[in-house]
């Protein structure tokens, strides 16, 4: 009998504790799941590229209705700094990405975004060995047509790009602020997460001593009980 009530007095307890332990990882994991599920994020393209180097010129529109089907098609075009006129440069319809300025780019440009997908979301572009002719302007043009059941929704996205050609990249103090920042809040988080787990740990060990020390008093009760009982059948007797 004392080793039941030990038993059925200490579950509870241990049992909590442990609810309380996996509440935090799970909790953490739950977290991470929403933010990396898939998302479409609209970010603005890098204007610095480097002479002889790979660019990508990013553009991105995102669909504000997720659960319409859409047709999208993507249209860019490029003005130099010295030329007042926009040349077509490629195009992104029906699945299919078509260089169109052969000329000027020497078979140097590439479609960097959707591909196999008439509901496109990225447009980019990528540039291979960029020169210094490359510097100038460039016009992101996303033509969408939501489909409704009884009607089309035509929406039309321009982006502008203002791309200067340098020899070697230089880093800017605001690229080296975010940098730092994001050590700073890793290695913050990362002591989070180690106070968290001594503090969850300390509480269960509280409880855990707690809930043996009610045992034993529980214990000590019932075996009192038990010799006083003796005591009064011999008396009795």
């Amino acid at each position: 009998m004392p080793v039941r009530g030990t038993t059925s007095l200490l579950s509870p307890v241990r049992m909590s504790a442990v609810q309380e332990l996996l509440l935090l990882p799970l909790t953490l994991l739950a977290l991470q799941a929403c933010l990396c599920h898939g998302a479409c994020v609209e970010v603005d393209s890098d204007t610095e590229a480097v002479a002889n180097e790979g660019f990508k010129l990013g553009c991105i529109s995102c669909k504000k209705r997720g659960e319409v089907p859409a047709v999208a098609s993507v249209n860019w075009y490029f003005k130099a700094s010295d030329e007042t006129e926009y040349s077509h440069l490629c195009s992104y319809e029906n699945e299919e990405a078509f260089i169109i300025d052969m000329l000027s780019f020497e078979d140097r440009l590439a479609w960097n975004g959707s591909k196999h997908t008439r509901d496109l979301q990225d447009g980019s572009i990528y540039i291979l060995n960029v020169t210094y002719n490359d510097t100038g302007t460039y016009k992101c043009m996303f033509n969408r047509i939501l489909m409704y059941s009884n009607y089309e929704y035509h929406i039309s996205t321009n982006k502008t790009i203002v791309i200067n050609v340098v020899p070697r990249l230089t880093r800017g103090m605001a690229s080296i602020l975010s940098e730092v920042m994001m050590y700073v809040s890793i290695i913050g988080l990362q002591l989070w997460l180690v106070v968290e787990m001594i503090y969850c740990y300390r509480k269960i060990s509280a409880a855990g001593e707690e809930a043996l020390r009610e045992s034993a008093m529980e214990y000590l009760a019932i075996a009192s009980e038990s010799k006083d009982n003796c005591a009064g059948v011999q008396v009795a007797e």
